[in-house]
């Protein structure tokens, strides 16, 4: 039998709703943990959420949003939170492009990252890829100047779809250039699934988009 979900958060629920953000604003959201004016990341479909934690962790004086479909992997993600000293992060349920549209200001955000996201394989479903021009010129419009967005996928006609999308993003321009992505990034922790990817010698494309203008 499966495992019963567990639904209680065992201290600090690091949750938000978009009603919170669009009622209060991020900066009390954040508070008292973090002071103003604050410096934001944004993960979008963080998944199991190690890497989300690993980013928080690594830059605990900057504010780390999770934004995530999944309802089940939220709570998980939350209830790890709670159990942890990590103050630095919100989890919300819902879409990037909810989030880029209601809940976060132009030139807001640092970095923006969107990890394996699903790759859609089939023709008819390649609508519903994330990674589409509207989402990018989204980011773009919401990241700072000099803020990066980070994409990686495994799978290699989506990379060929992401590479087309974010090259023909006029706000951005691409830190790995002249190459068109990395196979590796130095310094860059590895997601459960990555890792699982790397040891099935899957090709991995890591892409990094800058903004340059505003």
């Amino acid at each position: 039998m499966p495992r019963r979900l567990k639904l209680d958060i065992p201290g600090p629920d690091r949750r938000v709703t978009p009603g919170d953000v669009l009622a209060k604003g991020w900066t009390p959201l954040f508070a008292p943990d973090l002071a103003a004016p604050l410096r934001m990341v944004l993960e979008i479909g963080f998944g199991r959420g190690e890497f989300l934690i690993d980013l928080a962790l690594r830059a605990p004086a900057v504010a780390h949003v999770g934004v995530e479909i999944s309802r089940k992997r939220v709570l998980k993600q939350a209830r790890r939170l709670a159990k942890s000293e990590i103050a630095n992060v919100r989890l919300v349920h819902g879409t990037g492009e909810q989030a880029l549209a209601d809940l976060i200001g132009p030139a807001s955000l640092e970095a923006v990252w969107i990890n394996f996201s699903d790759p859609w394989p089939k023709k008819r479903h390649h609508r519903r890829r994330l990674v589409q021009a509207p989402l990018v010129a989204a980011v773009a419009d919401r990241m700072k100047r000099g803020g990066v967005l980070h994409v990686a996928t495994d799978d290699v006609p989506y990379a060929e779809h992401i590479d087309a999308v974010l090259a023909a993003e006029s706000q951005l321009e691409n830190v790995f250039a002249p190459a068109r992505w990395l196979a590796d990034v130095p310094g860059r922790t590895p997601t459960a699934y990555e890792l699982e990817w790397r040891a099935e010698g899957r090709p991995l494309h890591f892409f990094a988009y800058q903004r340059i203008s505003g």
